[in-house]
């Protein structure tokens, strides 16, 4: 089993649980981040130490600019004299992004399409569509296609015996080479598909005693997927699908997506500047930090614009940006009170020094057991 194939096999249990395959996104990565709680804390327990390191730091990179060896040395000797790792806050984020790319591989794959591709979930059509792509519904008997279409075989098939018998999930070997399109593609007329026996993974005498054979059937440009059923046919399997002209659809839904992406990730953005701003931090710093705290956001719309993102996986960065800001403020508010307890124990320590500098006389109320002279002698 693949990463993919985990990825969907989690999903749908908790669509099991929950009822819904987009309420499965959310808990999903709700549970994703809760995992990454002590991580998220050391990180922004990270961030503070470095804006309160800022002014040293280019302090040494001001006096040592000219000898860049020597400014490394320096800034690795004051890393560890402060016990400071300047990567120490960068795991959450490199977790994240594998997590990222399993769930976009999940919902842009053909078996995430065969159990949920028609899903929706509040204001979302389908968990699996992008802003712009092909009108047709998959598993609905027919391909939408446009001249220029490549397809790919999914990776298991259903293989019929001439004497009955029936394969389960036979391996489809080089699933992205195995469907070949047999002369041109007319969109309206049937498209003709064949698949070299050869490319199922069965002994000689079952690759003889093949009948017929269920594939599914992915059409790469427009990610639609039709279980096509190939009659065999000398060494080859063939089939016929019809087809209509492709259509393309707009789904304002996933640009609401995008835009809310945006806005989640912005005020994300706010609220750990805003938590920071009692820190001491380099001007210069915090301008570059909010001059991208703004265009970021943007940025990475725009991009989400041109890469065609699932619907689902939006519903996954939204979800996350939202735990985020939640998250920001829990933690600084615990961070904020242990500063104060180390402030308070460290007022406290220098009074008990001064007076004891001073000499200064501490009241003592209770005497009972202290010693005193006796007057009588």
């Amino acid at each position: 089993m693949g990463f993919t194939d985990l990825t969907i096999m989690v999903l749908k249990c908790l669509a099991n649980i929950v009822g819904n395959w987009g309420l499965a996104i959310i808990v999903l990565t709700i549970l994703v981040r809760l995992a990454m709680w002590h991580s998220s804390v050391a990180q922004q327990r990270s961030m503070r130490v470095m804006q309160a390191l800022q002014p040293k730091m280019k302090m040494i990179q001001d006096r040592y600019k000219s000898d860049p060896q020597m400014m490394q040395r320096k800034m690795a000797e004051f890393y560890k004299e402060h016990q400071f790792n300047p990567m120490g806050g960068c795991l959450p984020m490199l977790i994240q992004i594998p997590i990222f790319i399993l769930l976009y591989s999940a919902l842009i794959s053909p078996q995430f399409l065969e159990q949920a591709g028609r899903a929706n979930f509040l204001f979302i059509d389908r968990l699996d569509a992008t802003i712009k792509s092909n009108a047709g519904l998959s598993f609905d008997g027919k391909f939408q296609v446009g001249e220029r279409d490549n397809f790919q075989a999914g990776k298991v098939a259903k293989v019929y015996l001439e004497n009955g018998e029936i394969l389960e999930a036979v391996k489809v070997k080089q699933p992205m080479k195995a469907v070949e399109v047999q002369g041109s593609i007319v969109p309206g007329e049937d498209l003709d598909l064949k698949i070299p026996l050869d490319n199922l993974n069965l002994k000689f005498a079952e690759l003889n005693g093949i009948k017929k054979a269920d594939i599914d059937v992915l059409d790469i440009s427009t990610r639609e997927t039709e279980k096509v059923e190939f009659i065999r046919s000398g060494d080859i399997l063939m089939a016929s699908v019809p087809t209509v002209k492709v259509e393309g659809a707009i789904h304002y839904d996933v640009i609401f997506l995008i835009v809310l992406f945006a806005i989640t990730m912005w005020i994300s953005q706010k609220v750990m500047m805003a938590q920071s701003k009692n820190q001491p931090q380099d001007p210069t710093q915090q301008a570059i930090q909010k001059s991208m705290g703004t265009i970021m956001p943007a940025m990475i719309m725009v991009t989400f614009v041109f890469i065609p993102i699932p619907a689902g996986v939006l519903l996954y960065l939204v979800t996350s940006n939202i735990f985020q800001i939640v998250q920001t403020v829990i933690i600084n508010k615990k961070l904020d009170a242990e500063d104060a307890a180390k402030k308070a124990a460290k007022s406290g320590a220098k009074t008990v020094d001064t007076k004891a500098q001073t000499g200064e006389v501490i009241e003592v109320k209770d005497v009972k057991d202290v010693d005193t002279p006796d007057t009588k002698e």
